[in-house]
């Protein structure tokens, strides 16, 4: 992929287009689910939220989070969803609560929890389980009626791997020599990564395929980007057309995506705009906000129009953005940096074409939406 900053010699001209003789549309590409002029919010009966990245990172909150949450609790349920399964729901609600917010231990859906529900067509009732993780995930078992083990020399009937940041290469390896018996293996997620207050530290992911590389096999999954938790969240709330909300594409949107529910990337945590930028498909989400207030603002149209020698010229608010083949400009950069993200997502997006190889404009690759 390169990057380029405006050229007089650019073949997408960069003066404003007159009225076009090809075709225009409007709205937003991905699910299209996203309403023009309406808020994220608006006609939702509940709200979705991951939690790392969105609504506090480490054990301070993001700003404006816990003053947008509580306002958003005041009309549609507000549920909250995570992958990590080193906590309890209860100790999740606590954090929160301390935060500001108004939480139950009922309002946290966590891996663990999908995890055990996965479990449970697997095995038997009250079988024996080796456990790498946590007291989220031990304590999930425990309720499940499920007898816990960490050594591979009790015959465990599966094994079920969870994030917890004790887990080393004593655990993974005991998973490992249990897991070449061929039991079934579950994992409660498959972050990477995961955002700390001192930066970006390896996630469950990393965990998992340490084990992988040892036993030749995948697990089966239950967190984000599976639908498992998404079902389990759907059910607990009766919600039938909530907003998910969280900061990245690959568990976040590519989950509540393949939920079949409407999405938004917050651009307080991991994903920001070059990634916003390069998103396949599966990963585009319905909205881009740069914080949590913006889910009761009015969220800009996008005008597509592509003319008769093929330049697409993307509008939203006073951003304009212009494509043609493999070239991608900024023709006018407007107020609002947010805007002409959404944009340039949208010319790339639409266009079907991958980013690797395309000629970007340098302000689009170097946007910071949020600090």
């Amino acid at each position: 992929m390169t990057s380029a900053s405006p050229v007089p010699a650019s073949p997408v001209p960069a003066s404003p287009v007159p009225a076009s003789s090809g075709h225009a549309s409007s709205g937003y590409a991905g699910l299209g689910q996203a309403r023009p002029g309406a808020t994220p919010l608006e006609g939702r009966d509940a709200l979705l939220l991951d939690l790392d990245g969105v609504v506090y990172t480490g054990a301070a909150s993001i700003p404006f989070a816990v003053e947008s949450i509580t306002r958003a609790a005041d009309f549609v349920r507000v549920g909250y969803i995570t992958n990590n399964a080193s906590r309890t729901d209860e100790s999740v609600a606590e954090h929160l609560r301390g935060l500001g917010l108004d939480v139950r231990a009922r309002d946290i859906v966590t891996s663990p929890q999908a995890a055990v529900r996965i479990l449970a067509t697997l095995i038997e009732p009250g079988a024996l389980v080796f456990v790498v993780g946590g007291d989220g995930l031990v304590s999930e078992l425990d309720a499940a009626g499920f007898r816990i083990t960490r050594s591979a020399d009790d015959a465990p009937a599966a094994v079920v791997q969870g994030f917890a940041p004790h887990v080393g290469w004593e655990q993974l390896a005991e998973a490992s020599f249990a897991l070449h018996t061929g039991i079934p293996w579950v994992a409660t997620n498959t972050d990477w990564t995961i955002p700390v207050e001192r930066g970006v530290a390896p996630g469950n992911g990393t965990l998992v395929s340490a084990v992988h590389l040892a036993v030749g096999r995948m697990p089966v999954f239950a967190g984000k980007p599976e639908t498992a938790i998404f079902d389990v969240a759907r059910e607990r709330f009766e919600a039938t057309n909530p907003l998910v909300v969280g900061d990245r594409l690959d568990t976040d949107i590519l989950g509540g995506k393949r939920a079949g529910l409407a999405t938004a990337l917050v651009l307080t945590g991991i994903d920001r705009a070059k990634q916003v930028l390069a998103a396949p498909p599966t990963m585009q989400p319905d909205y881009i906000v740069g914080d949590l207030r913006e889910l009761f603002t009015p969220y800009p149209g996008i005008t597509d129009e592509v003319d008769a020698e093929g330049i697409r010229t993307v509008e939203v608010g006073d951003a304009v953005v212009r494509m043609k083949g493999h070239v991608v400009r900024v023709a006018r950069a407007g107020d609002d940096s947010l805007n002409l993200l959404r944009a340039g997502a949208a010319s790339i997006h639409r266009s079907g074409l991958q980013i690797y190889g395309l000629d970007i404009d340098e302000m689009l690759m170097e946007l910071a939406v949020s600090s």
